[in-house]
This record gives C-alpha cells, sequence and structure tokens, in this order.
C-alpha cells in the first residue's frame, strides 16, 4: 500500500484556533509535550478533542502550530520595530546617527522578547522538541524574518551608511550579536530588564562598529 495521506486540517474559526493554541501553548510548557495529553489542551480550550484533531490532525502538528504562530507574532513586532526606528521617515539628523536608530531598535526588540509570553515559550519548545520538528530546518519563516532586516540594511547601505556586501548575513550577524546572546542566558538573567538592554545596546554597538561605513565610503 501507499503512503497514507494526511487528513486536511480544518480551518475553522479564529477564535477557536487561538483558543487552542494558547491552551497548548501552556500545557506544553507545563508539563511537557509527551506528558500533555489531546484531552487536557480540549478541556482547557473549551472546545471537544475532536475539534483539536480536526483543526490540527495530531499532537506533532499542534506543537508546529504553536511555534508557527509565535513566529507570526514575532515577525508582526518585528516589522513594527523597523518601522518605528529604521523606516524611509527618518530625518536626515536621525539617519546620520544610526547607530542611535540601531541601538534604540535593538533595545525594543530585547523588551519584546522579555514581554512576549509566545515568544518565550516557543523558544522552549524548540530547545526541548526540535528531533520532533525538522519542518523548522530552513523553515520560510525565519527566512523571512531574516529577509525582514536585511532589506532594511541594504536600504541604508545604498544610502552610503553601512559598509555591506551581503544584507543577510549582516541580519544574521546583528541576530546573533543581540537576540541569540539574551537567549543564551539563564532563565533568570533573560528576566532582568535591566540586564537585557545591556546586551542588546551593546549588540548593537558592535554590529556597528562591524558594518558602519567608514567616512571615504559615505555618500
Amino acid at each position: 500500500m501507499g503512503e497514507a495521506i494526511p487528513k486536511p486540517v480544518r480551518r475553522g474559526q479564529e477564535h477557536k484556533r487561538a483558543a487552542i493554541l494558547v491552551a497548548a501553548r501552556d500545557l506544553f510548557v507545563q508539563s511537557g509535550v509527551e506528558r500533555t495529553s489531546m484531552d487536557a489542551i480540549a478541556e482547557r480550550a473549551a472546545v471537544s478533542k475532536r475539534t483539536v484533531y480536526d483543526y490540527y490532525g495530531d499532537k506533532r502538528r499542534l506543537l508546529l502550530g504553536v511555534i508557527e504562530d509565535a513566529g507570526e507574532t514575532a515577525l508582526g513586532t518585528l516589522r513594527e520595530l523597523i518601522d518605528t526606528h529604521l523606516s524611509d521617515r527618518l530625518t536626515p539628523e536621525e539617519v546620520a546617527d544610526l547607530e542611535h536608530a540601531v541601538t534604540g531598535f535593538a533595545i525594543d526588540l530585547g523588551r519584546s522578547q522579555l514581554i512576549s509570553s509566545h515568544y518565550a515559550a516557543a523558544v522552549t519548545l524548540i530547545a526541548e522538541n526540535e528531533t520532533l520538528l525538522p519542518e523548522l530546518d530552513d523553515h520560510p519563516l525565519g527566512d523571512t524574518h531574516t529577509r525582514t532586516l536585511a532589506e532594511r540594511l541594504a536600504h541604508f547601505a545604498d544610502l552610503g551608511l553601512l559598509d555591506v556586501d551581503d544584507p543577510e548575513l549582516a541580519a544574521e550577524h546583528f541576530h546573533a550579536l543581540t537576540t541569540l546572546r539574551v537567549l543564551n542566558e539563564p532563565l533568570r538573567r533573560r528576566a532582568d530588564a535591566e540586564h537585557v538592554q545591556r546586551i542588546m545596546t551593546d549588540g548593537a554597538h558592535a554590529f556597528m562598529r562591524a558594518y558602519a561605513a567608514r567616512g571615504d565610503n559615505r555618500r
């Protein structure tokens, strides 16, 4: 016999879908994926177990849905912060002091990680269940995060304010110097707002030291 065709997952009502994701996220973090039953998720989401299966098919796909939902939320936040700190609407004075703009962007990005239960839960779940989720390797959502920042870095390179040959690599370096450093901290340190701000500020300054255009390259 050929390989079984996965049962299509129902679109359903968004409020039910959201309730299932929140319930699953909280229980997965509290009890672990293996020890969390679909019955418990359904009870917390105030839906039937059949509804959970109809929407997500199985627990593994539900786990992937939780992480992808967090990724979509984080991407929305990233775009909002880019629009606030690194947009085309910057004044000439703000553009000239690009390091200040990049630092402000980094600090607010760090704050968004502190207050986002979605983000913290997703990081924990990925770390604990990476082998269950091969889809996360080269996931298009991760590429979108990188490209979104890379487009802004390329814009400032075009203005002669950054020396960037590969915008996507530069975006990955920014992430490594800021958000990844925060994620590598112990949990109690990640909950310290001042500590996170220092990491994000130091990372932004290091990024600018590496990528700021030298005087003779500025247009």
